[in-house]
């Protein structure tokens, strides 16, 4: 599905920028990349991708129209900037695989150098020392929430924090009927258009609940399926959808839901490449990370006006904050359990709650805005 970025008008020479992103699926920092690329395009500037090889951020970017420097494996990354790298202003490395390449090359590069930080994971320890090396080549160190910078703080690195963006897409009706017909859900008749309307549960109808989180430790599906099992105990009137990719628990998360019976409410809906429209279907969205910089799949939701219970991990507190969420402490299943009970049973805080947070994510979190802050950061002396 192709995003729609609008110009942004932006004073200045034309940059000749390479963004770096060498992950293998598809997550938020991929996404963000390529919605930053269409945002600089869109405002005359040119933009190039070095990326993995056959990876999904490689391919939505050359099905975009943009080229690609593809590589097959991390010794391809070091040849093709020693081989291209010099023609460019900007190198952003946006994963801190690619800022090490930019580090130990920096000497041959004359290009600015930016590194977005994405996560908010602490620093190994032992690694201070090389980690402070390393960011210290950067030219300019981005993170993408107050969480996200705490360690290069620590580490007595001036930060610029730009959030993260997200960005509305047209409705693919059929492919939403589809997913819904699949696992048996309601379609309401509200479903809107570019980001919807609040979703007005029908009368009879199960409710859908949703996270969107791979099943891997640091997103914590064990607490979230003991969660879902106590929300189970109180009423039976939903069914949760865990969309995602699997990971280093997901024999684990899929064994506790047999354990506890709760394969009829507890649906492992997979990976989906167009989860924009599956938003449309959800009354309350869930997440149970235990870190967290910032969640575009919270962004996401905020955007389709669904209502959101998470953790407070990371940046997290950042966005739910104001009324604009229901946050939890971390691994407290039966926290999460109870603030997903108040918002089953409360329709008007779902809708008072989803229209606070809208306005902010399209306010706060627009791409137009992201991309400007980005290209003053390229361009700053």
């Amino acid at each position: 599905m192709t995003t729609h970025v609008q110009t942004v008008q932006v004073k200045g020479p034309r940059l000749r920028i390479l963004q770096l992103n060498f992950e293998r699926g598809w997550r938020g920092g991929e996404r963000q990349t390529l919605l930053s690329m269409q945002a600089y395009r869109a405002a005359g500037h040119e933009v190039v991708l070095l990326a993995r090889a056959g990876g999904d951020l490689a391919s939505r970017a050359q099905e975009d129209g943009f080229m690609v420097y593809p590589c097959s494996g991390i010794p391809a990354v070091g040849g093709t900037l020693l081989r291209y790298g010099r023609q460019f202003d900007v190198l952003h490395a946006q994963t801190a695989n690619m800022m090490t390449w930019l580090a130990l090359l920096k000497p041959f590069l004359r290009a600015r150098i930016v590194f977005t930080r994405r996560t908010a994971f602490p620093i190994a320890q032992g690694r201070d020392q090389q980690t402070r090396w390393k960011w210290r080549q950067a030219d300019v160190v981005v993170a993408i929430s107050q969480a996200a910078a705490v360690e290069p703080r620590r580490l007595g690195l001036d930060v610029v924090v730009i959030p993260s963006a997200v960005q509305a897409q047209p409705l693919d009706s059929q492919h939403l009927h589809e997913f819904a017909s699949q696992f048996d859900l309601p379609l309401a008749p509200d479903l809107g258009g570019e980001t919807g309307l609040p979703r007005q549960h029908l009368s009879g109808q199960h409710f859908v609940l949703a996270t969107a989180a791979a099943m891997s430790s640091e997103k914590d599906p064990l607490t979230l399926i003991r969660a879902i099992h106590a929300v189970r105990q109180v009423r039976d009137d939903f069914v949760f959808l865990h969309l995602g990719a699997g990971g280093d628990i997901e024999y684990a998360a899929r064994e506790l839901v047999h354990d506890l019976g709760l394969e009829r409410h507890y649906v492992f809906a997979g990976f989906h490449r167009a989860i924009e429209d599956i938003y449309r279907l959800m009354d309350v969205f869930v997440l149970s990370s235990k870190s967290e910089a910032l969640g575009t799949s919270v962004l996401d939701a905020f955007l389709y006006r669904v209502p959101v219970v998470s953790t407070d991990a990371g940046g997290l507190k950042e966005s739910l904050a104001q009324g604009r969420g229901l946050l939890c402490a971390i691994g407290d299943h039966e926290a999460l359990a109870a603030s997903i009970l108040r918002l089953l049973s409360d329709e008007s805080l779902r809708v008072d709650m989803a229209d606070k947070a809208h306005r902010y994510v399209r306010s706060e979190h627009d791409v137009e805005v992201m991309a400007k802050r980005y290209l003053k950061v390229y361009t700053a002396t």
